[in-house]
């Protein structure tokens, strides 16, 4: 009888885990496209970043707490919502706003590149909050990434390979974006698995929306939505419900089954979808400096989380 319940018990485990590995393969394959979306939408220059932003979060902040109506009602500890705010401002408003702000100065295929740097932030950050030991493997692999960084800013910045569609301004502003979206993933856990997630991210949207609406208010109420063709407004409505709505609803889903460092794992994800679609759209190009400034991160990410020390997921 005790072996069965063990059995079961393991097989419901396997099936949560599974539930929280697909869920964070979809949200980053989501975040692969939204890089293609948001490059054409912030290329129109026909809104500013700060008010696409504020769009994405009344919009999906409206979505969640409509979704919230359908679900048992859960209070807020007092002392959690200074916590949900912090989470709001690391994981989405700056994640987000670094995001918009680079975007235009950056191919996509070099935004995917940057971004893929996630997992070695994570390693940082489990280094202090879960006290995981940083290895000579593990510096080695650092080193390698920041080498293909450094030569990707050299190919793509200066020109080398024709290539002079990244400035090393979004540059910087990706590494941010990945540095606090990586903050965000190690140090909310607790919070995040203490309430469902529709509960947890309505408050996150409320908080993004009021941090927002005072930079952008004023242009969101004198817009002229009439300039905004079917092709725009389908990308803002992807935007708003996929980008945002969705993957922020299933990027919570695998945070309560599996490690922070294996959901950071997933945004190998991202780099891959987001090159696929722009070499065969045509908004970017594919040269030998490239692949070997992604094949120098990519194996330095690899051999970070390689030499982690092994922990059950």
């Amino acid at each position: 009888m005790y072996l069965c319940q063990r059995k079961f018990k393991g097989i419901g485990f396997m099936k949560e885990k599974t539930v929280g590995h697909l869920a964070c393969f979809i949200a980053y394959a989501i975040f692969g496209i939204n890089i293609i979306v948001c490059k054409d939408l912030t290329s129109s220059q026909l809104i500013s970043p700060i008010a696409l932003f504020c769009l994405r979060s009344i919009g999906a902040g409206i979505l969640f707490w409509l979704a919230s109506c359908f679900i048992p009602q859960e209070k807020v500890e007092k002392k959690d919502y200074g916590k949900i705010l912090s989470a709001s401002l690391l994981g989405f408003f700056l994640t987000q706003m670094t995001f918009l702000i680079a975007i235009p100065d950056i191919t996509p295929m070099d935004c995917s590149i940057v971004s893929s740097l996630s997992p070695i932030y994570t390693m940082f950050i489990a280094a202090y909050a879960l006290k995981e030991p940083i290895t000579l493997r593990k510096v080695g692999g650092v080193i390698i990434s920041l080498l293909g960084i450094l030569y990707l800013i050299m190919n793509s910045v200066t020109g080398i390979g024709n290539s002079v569609q990244t400035s090393l301004e979004g540059i910087i502003l990706m590494i941010l974006n990945s540095l606090c979206f990586s903050l965000y993933l190690g140090l909310f856990k607790p919070v995040i698995v203490k309430y469902s997630v529709i509960t947890f991210m309505k408050w996150i949207f409320l908080f993004a929306s009021l941090l927002s609406l005072p930079l952008a208010g004023k242009e969101l109420v004198t817009f002229d939505y009439s300039q905004l063709s079917g092709m725009y407004l389908g990308e803002l409505a992807f935007l708003i419900v996929c980008s945002t709505f969705i993957t922020y609803f299933l990027i919570p889903v695998g945070q309560k089954r599996i490690r922070p460092t294996l959901v950071s794992m997933y945004s190998y994800v991202q780099p891959i979808i987001a090159i696929v679609i722009s070499i065969c759209i045509g908004m970017d190009t594919l040269n030998w400096q490239k692949v070997l400034a992604a094949a120098t991160v990519f194996g330095g990410v690899v051999l970070v989380n390689y030499s982690r020390s092994a922990k059950p997921a």
